[in-house]
């Protein structure tokens, strides 16, 4: 029996991931934070910056600042909200969707390469329990 603590295992866990994303995704011209907010903004909904922070769990600022660095890149786009003029709706761009479905090709095999030492079954029960520990935030 391991003596290493869960907090241990999943923070290693997931630097060793993010170790193997980050080289992957460089040909795509971003890392996995942007890749982390394009996902968000490239889903089925439109939604705010303020609405992407929150389903995130980042605050405004970051979400400003990664939006910021997204649009330079020409991955996004702001656009006045149809119903509230207070706010604009973040998107991707065309050159956004193709660095995006591109990214997420990548992601899926990084994700694989990851989760290669385990046994198919347990890859699958390892996925249902990390949804059922991390639910989904809401937008709000």
């Amino acid at each position: 029996m391991s003596s290493r603590s869960l907090a241990y295992l999943l923070k290693h866990a997931n630097q060793r991931l993010s170790d193997l994303m980050g080289p992957a995704l460089e040909p795509c011209g971003i890392d996995g934070r942007e890749f982390g907010v394009l996902s968000v903004l490239g889903g089925s909904e439109p939604l705010s910056q303020l609405e992407a922070a929150q389903r995130m769990g980042i605050d405004r600022t970051t979400m400003v600042a990664m939006v910021d660095g997204l649009e330079r890149k020409g991955l996004v786009g702001r656009r006045p909200h149809p119903a509230d003029r207070r706010k604009n709706i973040v998107e991707p761009t065309e050159r956004g969707c193709e660095v995006l479905a591109e990214a997420r090709r990548i992601v899926a095999g990084v994700e694989d390469e990851f989760l290669a030492p385990l046994p198919e079954g347990d890859v699958r029960l390892f996925r249902d329990a990390l949804e059922l520990l991390v639910p989904p935030r809401s937008g709000g």
